[in-house]
């Protein structure tokens, strides 16, 4: 029976703990931080299946409500539904809206297969073969709308600002980057795998609390992790207790699990230099209300064009919060979370953020009684919730880098199994680590 340890207790490493356990390892599981109750990202049925667990999995309904001048736009679960609202907007919209979802769907289809094994290499022929099944008219739309702007995907679909503001705001959620950036229409594409036919918003699930409920979990703070030989032989807790173990699972991210806790001189220079340099730029910040009373909806998005999106992309790359954000509103009763983007790290507990946040959504709310900025959890490197940005460059068999794409470290027995992962879906990354240390 080999001892493991996994850190972290977010999806990703309770995900891969559990796996190991089941495999036969005795696992020690340290947890450094508080863990969040509620996981985002699609959870595939695979994983639920495997470790037999009921998984309660939301999406709200409808899952955008966009307001403009007359009206809000509404897109539904169902299909009629948000046809019927996108007509009020533009016949011409709402007859193309199907259309789009389907060519979307069968492009998602293909990422859900991907993203439940090891990012392929350029030179897998199976991922090669798995395009080509497509068909002609996917492989097309795969291989234009990989390095495309969201903004231009959508121009090309779409005349209404109404509904292009929206998608383009998602396209970019969490992202240093502009709908007008090139890559930003795969991040579209990211967040529909897993989800509803004409659904782009990343659902809420229960999957960390059921897992964290049957681990047995450690708290302490990790001060290193060991190495003899080119193995690594467990970590150190800040007491200086050593947890000796054979294989080591690091769900943090890469580079504080390589450049800080592992002993300087054990990873060769270079490939410290490159985890130095993998973006990890947190750009949103997070506002609670309490309000008068509960609304009538569930969620809000204020972004009413591409434009506005751009612009409000515009200020944080000169460092300065945006003026006119675009804001992403999920309502519980009488409380509201809000999603501000764009905000650098540095400044994204400012007060400011809470009074912007609140003028701009004043017409849409009951009154505001309450209004605080929560600071991001202290697992997220400079506030990035992916630990390494999802731009293109750091995806599939980049991410974060090549040298690290299939979960391996140049350290026997070291694994990462954490967000900065292939394929950056919580849970998801921590069950292809573990299968792939079952192969090994």
């Amino acid at each position: 029976m080999t001892e493991a340890v996994v850190i972290g207790t977010d999806a990703n490493g309770l995900v891969a703990a559990h796996l190991l356990a089941r495999a036969g390892h005795q696992v020690t599981v340290l947890q450094e931080h508080a863990s969040r109750e509620r996981t985002s990202g699609w959870v595939p049925s695979a994983l639920a299946r495997e470790l037999a667990l009921d998984v309660a999995v939301e999406w709200p309904d409808p899952w955008l409500r966009a307001p403009y001048d007359g009206g809000v736009l509404e897109l539904w679960r169902e299909m009629a539904k948000s046809v019927e609202s996108v007509r009020r907007l533009s016949a011409r919209d709402a007859d193309a809206w199907p259309r789009f979802c389907e060519r979307m769907a069968a492009l998602a289809q293909l990422l859900e297969r991907i993203y439940l094994e090891p990012p392929p290499s350029l030179v897998d022929l199976r991922f090669a073969l798995r395009v080509r099944r497509l068909g002609r008219q996917a492989m097309e739309d795969l291989m234009r709308l990989l390095p495309m702007p969201a903004a231009e995907l959508l121009d090309d679909w779409f005349e209404s600002d109404v509904l292009k503001g929206a998608l383009g705001a998602f396209a970019v959620r969490h992202l240093h980057q502009g709908p007008r950036s090139a890559g930003t229409a795969f991040r579209l594409l990211h967040y529909h795998v897993g989800s509803p036919l004409g659904v782009f918003r990343s659902p809420m699930s229960n999957l960390a609390s059921l897992l964290r409920s049957g681990a047995t979990v450690r708290e302490g703070k990790l001060t290193r992790i060991t190495v003899r030989d080119g193995a690594v032989t467990g970590v150190v807790l800040d007491g200086g207790e050593e947890v000796r173990a054979a294989l080591v699972l690091s769900a943090a991210d890469p580079r504080r699990t390589l450049d800080e806790l592992v002993e300087p001189g054990v990873i060769d220079p270079d490939l410290a230099r490159a985890l130095r340099h993998v973006r990890s730029r947190g750009v949103a910040a997070k506002v609670l209300l309490t309000l008068e009373r509960e609304p009538q909806w569930k969620t809000l998005t204020l972004a009413p064009s591409p434009d506005y999106v751009e612009r409000a992309y515009d200020d944080i790359k000169y460092g300065r919060i945006s003026a006119q954000p675009w804001l992403d509103v999920v309502a519980n009763g009488a409380s509201a979370e809000v999603h501000f983007q764009y905000a650098p790290h540095r400044l994204a507990t400012d007060a400011s953020i809470a009074e912007r946040a609140t003028k701009l959504l004043a017409p849409h709310l009951p009154t505001v009684k309450q209004s605080r900025v929560v600071a991001p959890p202290a697992g997220w490197p400079d506030g990035q919730p992916h630990q390494a940005e999802l731009a293109l460059d750091q995806a599939l068999w980049m991410r974060p880098l090549p040298e690290l794409a299939g979960y391996r470290t140049p350290i026997r027995g070291l694994w990462l199994c954490g967000q900065a992962m292939h394929p950056a879906v919580a849970g998801v990354a921590g069950y292809n680590c573990a299968r792939e240390i079952g192969r090994a």
